[in-house]
């Protein structure tokens, strides 16, 4: 049995609690022994992504020593697992020791749906969910991890699910962390772009591989009192067990 380290992301921890607890069960289901190393915390792509390198190597040497000793690690996020396998190696280039232990985690960092389908070979995890489903391609997992597939493939073997296309599904929510605030009246005119596809697909249920982008989207969401609900990937897998 594969032991199977879960990284929960803070935004996960602090916002969306039972994201964490679905991806745990969805592993479990796929035949891992799962572990949550406590003293996890940020991976420090938010410091980073804000230009304070010195702040995210800290964070990233913690990360660093929680999983130090997992065969995997994996997370319910394509945008922390692409810090991670991208990125901490190069912060780490003018350390030699420091970089060759992030080259070592980030070789063996994967986000959920790509440790599902890639490393154990699993599509059909026995969940069944009764609804119209969008699937939005996050950014970071798409365009920094190469996830296309693996979440559909995942999404058509769910008893029940109705998978229906959204136009425009590879173009950004509009989320992009700090790029919300700093650039928000364009956010928000990307946002709508994808909320009125979303609208017009006659999805019930829209999910996605980050909590991130899902909070941008319910959010649009519930402010224009949409039927539309947004649940992460994990939740649906888990046999629909959200919010």
């Amino acid at each position: 049995m594969p032991r199977v380290a879960l990284f929960v992301t803070c935004l996960v921890d602090q916002l969306f609690p039972q994201v964490g607890e679905a991806a745990a069960r969805v592993l479990e289901r796929a035949g891992c022994d799962v572990v949550f190393p406590e003293g996890q915390t940020c991976c420090g792509q938010a410091v980073f992504n804000d230009g304070f390198r010195d702040e995210a190597r800290a964070l990233a040497r913690r990360h660093l020593d929680m999983f130090a000793a997992a065969d995997a690690v994996v997370a319910p996020s394509g945008s922390c697992a692409a810090m991670v396998r991208e990125w901490y190696p190069r912060l780490f280039r003018d350390e030699p020791a420091q970089r060759a232990r992030a080259e070592d985690l980030a070789g063996h960092t994967y986000e959920l749906s790509e440790y599902l389908v890639r490393v154990r070979g699993v599509a059909d995890l026995g969940a069944r969910f009764d609804a119209a489903v969008a699937y939005h391609p996050a950014c970071h997992g798409l365009r920094g991890l190469g996830l296309r597939e693996e979440p559909l493939r995942l999404l058509r073997a769910v008893r029940g699910l109705r998978l229906v296309p959204l136009g425009g599904a590879e173009e950004c929510c509009g989320f992009g962390g700090f790029f919300s605030i700093t650039f928000a009246t364009l956010s928000s005119a990307m946002l709508a772009t994808k909320l009125d596809a979303l609208e017009a697909s006659g999805a019930d249920v829209v999910t996605a591989t980050d909590a991130s982008c899902l909070m941008h989207i319910a959010g649009g969401l519930e402010r224009r009192r949409s039927r539309v609900r947004a649940m992460h990937l994990a939740e649906v897998l888990a046999g629909g067990a959200g919010p």
